[in-house]
């Protein structure tokens, strides 16, 4: 005997409802993209809430590390990527997985617009720079006054007796701050003459830490008078009243550029190249540029009170493809000589 079941016709239109209703909420089914970053914590809370805004279909579920960890967490992730996008990550370590084919090429809406200097060559780009972050010396003054310690100008005056044990500075495997001091320095003196600096460097050198901003949040503290860290954290510190000179090296500076890149084998790729647009477009780079001095949309940078005005000028000529082609043998040339000053994981 055959069943047959069927809606009473009081029922078909509450049935339609539902069935409509349904579909609408599928339509509009929020997707959650996981971004690896390397960006400030206080940055983050800023860039979710605008994209967010923007688009609200979709929700961002941040991990959050220090560059060379959230790199090494890349890598080791490579046969089953976690990542759907990588946001706020140095061009050097994006280099590093273009390499490995880890990325997938994608040319974001405003892509055309960006500075040329900040961006992937390739045709379409592996990665979109956002905001350029650049060596900074964060020097506590009244500290240093309480030592009597002169406020250095250059990096070679940080290889004065005087500074012995009371500079810090990142570990360039951890973070992408240190690596590029590591790097702007081999460029600046060379391979031999680079390596000479850094071994007496390292006769001053009282900690090795594990975050970019940490040595200039120590000086801030009174813990060391002299932390190597970078600008934006520096003119943070100072804008809140933290008793620090920002210090720009006369003979150049080491930087990067934290881009965006997505990750080949996402599952969610239209919400990650949304994420790509956003992140390339005029209105995420006026965010970026209340943290930063340079941006990679042209006409956006504002100066900051806190930073020196030859900031720009300062930056040295970076080669950033070379930097990612030699980070494993300089990062274990470096921590061969230097490890033993590390600070504990």
């Amino acid at each position: 005997m055959e069943l047959c079941m069927s809606f009473p016709a009081t029922l078909k239109p509450l049935a339609l409802t539902l069935t409509l209703t349904l579909g609408a909420a599928l339509a509009h089914a929020e997707t959650t993209l996981t971004v690896y970053s390397a960006l400030e914590a206080d940055q983050l809370k800023a860039y979710q809430a605008r994209f967010e805004a923007d688009n609200p279909d979709i929700k961002i579920k941040w991990v959050r590390d220090s560059t060379g960890i959230i790199t090494a967490k890349l890598l080791a992730e490579k046969a089953a990527p976690q990542a759907d996008v990588v946001m706020g990550v140095a061009a050097t370590s994006l280099l590093v997985l273009e390499k490995e084919g880890m990325l997938l090429p994608y040319a974001p809406k405003d892509y055309s617009k960006l500075n040329a200097r900040y961006v992937d060559s390739a045709n379409p780009p592996s990665w979109v720079g956002m905001d350029v972050w650049g060596a900074a010396v964060c020097f506590n003054t009244v500290e240093a006054a309480k030592l009597g310690l002169k406020k250095p100008e250059s990096w070679k005056d940080l290889l004065k007796p005087e500074y012995k044990g009371k500079i810090t500075m990142p570990h360039p495997v951890s973070s992408g701050t240190g690596y590029f001091d590591v790097t702007a320095w081999l460029t600046l003196f060379g391979e031999k003459e680079g390596w000479a600096f850094m071994d007496k460097l390292h006769e001053n050198i009282g900690q090795y830490t594990h975050s970019g901003s940490k040595p200039c949040k120590q000086a801030a503290a009174g813990e060391f008078p002299i932390g190597i860290a970078f600008e934006y954290r520096a003119a943070k510190l100072k804008e809140g009243g933290a008793p620090l000179d920002v210090i720009l090296p006369k003979e150049g500076l080491g930087w990067d550029v934290e881009a965006t890149a997505i990750v080949k084998g996402t599952k969610r790729l239209e919400a990650a190249r949304k994420l790509a647009d956003w992140s390339a477009s005029r209105s995420a780079n006026e965010l970026y540029a209340k943290n930063f001095a340079l941006v990679a949309y042209p006409g956006v940078s504002v100066p900051h009170p806190a930073i020196p005005a030859n900031y720009e000028q300062l930056l040295i000529k970076q080669d950033l493809k070379w930097s990612a082609r030699e980070r494993e043998r300089i990062l274990a040339e470096w921590s061969k000589r230097y490890e033993g000053k590390a600070e504990p994981k």
